[in-house]
């Protein structure tokens, strides 16, 4: 049925058109209301495109499946993102964003961390902590929501943040009757909790919902209606408390996008009206429309994005809306450095920089700040007073850079990301064996590799399997292996290296002023002997510079050094006797907390019972205990799921690979 309206409705346009061509009236035919900006061709053919014509369709002429109609809502959002007309250009504007979020794995732990966050200090009016509420109380237990939540496979989060919000006095009713109608719709009730902020220049409100319906069966929402139905309905809402928009608050709008340094409306305008030339005209029939987009293609010329290539007739740059929104990114880190660094007035505005990991070198510096970027998506940020004389916003993307707190000093670099030698190495074997590969083929087909090199590939191939599939875990342990494979992992490093653009290494947990007489090996140390150290300007720089000074007269005064006129000269391994003389007096203390002697490990393999971790300079070690003594071993995170139990381990030169229990070929855990 919906194959034959959309060929009625396809031969209605080829006849509209026919007619048109065949007149002799040299005018042009406009079909539709007066004031309409698009025709009724355009409105027909949107018509054949929901009825599953158009680019809906396939070769065959039948529906093409898009998924966008599947799940709960999906007929109400369908009808809510069609409305046009005089009522919906004045309705009040809110912008609603939404995130699907998987809870299995790390989601779990995830989505406490976000909602803390949600609840941190600063977001209220007054500056205090945010409370969560719910749908009748004023104040909810997170905890127990998540813990209710804790088999849900999935949760929805939305941001729902009303043009004219700062109206609101308290946005908890809005939100309420915003759920309601969500319910209606849905035909299902919803588990929420949500937290209002006003800690940026558009009040908000973020809202949790869970991932499961009235019956207990996983919640799936309709795409159509999470892009357009939230919104349209919470429009709704705000256009009955406030009224409609009026001329005047719709004209001001208007004007202040003008000169924006952003992608705005009338640029999205613009770029729809453009004529046959792909030139967008200065004239429109409503003058105060015709005012407003001469005064933008004005300001855009001037940014360089448009040239007036005939009067009133402007040819637009093709990267126009990149270019915009990349501005605005840019006024919106700028804004975001300027209120978090308020209380710092020696940091100069003009000195801010943005951290560009593909064309800046590394920097090292202070850290100032930390926040979210994006406090939907969780991408977060980091501020870092460097020694380049600059500070920098360095966008963090999903990491949490766990240690660079503020005031630590830290270094910044490009996250490295690309195909590794064991995925050529995966290909090669599994294209010599039928698309298989396995440790048995691994280790057939390279008779030097050695049985935990091939665990390796291994591990690799269960991460991409766990992130993005292409490949299979067979049942007998071989994984199937496409013949795509590298591609596939080119394209799985570049999904890693937009979640995670830098990487940040904590040079020294304490302040600089502690580094200068620390009685082990610090940065400053290794800055002192380095062949290519780094560039101290500004004020960061000086003070670095001041603390080098006063390190090289420590270490002449504990003997690491001695002054022959203006020339330091370090004793030879200065960075491993540091170290020893730290992990002696380390390992001093632990003797007598233990009520053990310190054994120093001389053997590649260790063994005994782990009991914790120690922090010995800017390195973490594990103890070690065995029957009569303990040591001192590099640690591994992994360790932390073994704490008082007996582990054994390797050593070599790229660390130790452990594994649970007295070494007899048991399970590894690093």
């Amino acid at each position: 049925m919906e194959a034959l309206e959309a060929t009625r409705a396809q031969s209605l346009i080829e006849g509209f058109a026919s007619e048109v061509r065949a007149m002799d009236d040299n005018f042009l035919v406009w079909l539709g209301h007066i004031g309409q900006e698009r025709s009724f061709r355009n409105a027909l053919r949107r018509a054949v495109n929901q009825a599953g014509g158009g680019r809906r369709t396939s070769g065959s002429g039948k529906a093409r499946f898009v998924g966008s109609r599947i799940g709960r809502g999906a007929a109400t959002g369908r009808v809510l993102a069609n409305r046009d007309g005089f009522g919906a250009s004045r309705a009040r504007r809110v912008i609603v964003k939404a995130r699907y979020v998987k809870l299995a794995g790390k989601g779990a732990k995830a989505a406490l961390a976000h909602l803390r966050y949600l609840q941190r200090d600063g977001t209220t009016r007054e500056g205090e902590r945010g409370t969560l509420y719910g749908p009748e109380a004023d104040v909810a237990d997170g905890k127990a929501f998540l813990e209710r939540g804790a088999g849900d496979r999935h949760q929805f989060r939305f941001i729902v943040s009303p043009e004219d919000g700062q109206h609101y006095e308290d946005l908890k009713s809005l939100t309420r009757r915003l759920m309601q109608d969500a319910e209606k719709d849905l035909n299902t009730r919803l588990e929420w909790v949500a937290v209002d902020h006003y800690n940026t220049g558009h009040p908000h409100t973020h809202i949790i919902v869970r991932g499961v319906d009235d019956r207990g069966k996983d919640l799936v929402i309709a795409r159509e209606y999470i892009s357009r139905g939230i919104a349209a309905r919470a429009s709704d809402i705000v256009s009955i408390d406030l009224g409609p928009r009026t001329e005047l608050e719709i004209q001001e709008a208007r004007r202040s996008e003008i000169s924006a340094e952003r992608f705005t409306q009338i640029d999205r305008t613009l770029l729809t009206s453009l004529d046959e030339q792909g030139l967008a005209p200065v004239w429109h029939r409503d003058p105060f429309e015709q005012s407003v987009r001469a005064a933008r293609l004005g300001t855009l010329a001037r940014m360089g994005l448009a040239i007036e290539e005939e009067k009133g007739r402007y040819r637009l740059d093709p990267d126009l809306e990149i270019t915009l929104r990349i501005m605005g990114k840019r006024g919106d880190i700028i804004a975001t450095m300027h209120e978090r660094l308020k209380a710092r007035p020696e940091l100069a505005p003009h000195e801010y920089a943005i951290f560009e990991p593909s064309k800046d070198h590394a920097i090292v510096g202070r850290v100032q700040a930390r926040g979210l970027s994006d406090e939907h998506e969780d991408r977060h940020y980091m501020i870092v007073e460097a020694t380049d004389g600059r500070t920098h916003y360095v966008d963090l993307g999903h990491d949490l850079a766990d240690g660079a707190m503020q005031g630590r000093l830290v270094r910044v670099e490009q996250a490295r990301f690309g195909t590794r030698i064991a995925d050529r190495n995966v290909a090669e074997i599994a294209a010599a064996n039928g698309g298989i590969y396995s440790i048995s083929k691994h280790l057939a087909h390279d008779r030097t590799a050695r049985r935990e090199f091939a665990e390796t590939h291994v591990r690799r191939l269960e991460a991409i399997r766990r992130a993005q599939g292409g490949v299979e875990r067979q049942l007998d342990g071989t994984w199937k292996i496409p013949e795509d494979h590298l591609e596939r992992v080119e394209q799985y490093e570049q999904r890693l290296a937009q979640s995670r653009p830098v990487k940040v290494e904590v040079l020294a947990e304490r302040p600089l002023e502690q580094l200068v007489q620390h009685d082990g090996p610090t940065w400053l140390d290794r800055q002192c002997i380095a062949q290519d150290p780094e560039q101290l300007q500004g004020r960061m720089g000086g003070e670095v510079r001041g603390a080098l000074q006063r390190r090289r007269q420590w270490l002449i005064e504990q003997g690491f050094a001695e002054q022959e006129g203006n020339t330091v000269r370090f004793r030879a391994n200065l960075l491993a006797n540091l170290q020893q003389r730290e992990l002696r007096r380390v390992a001093g203390q632990l003797s007598e907390e233990l009520g053990l002697p310190f054994a120093e490990n001389r053997h590649a393999h260790v063994e005994g019972t782990y009991r914790r971790a120690v922090q010995i300079g800017g390195e973490k070690y594990a103890v070690i205990e065995k029957s009569r003594e303990f040591t001192l071993v590099p640690w591994r995170p992994e360790l932390e799921k073994h704490l008082n139990q007996q582990v054994s381990g390797i050593m070599r030169e790229a660390g130790i690979t452990w594994r649970r229990g007295i070494d007899r070929g048991g399970p590894e855990i690093s």
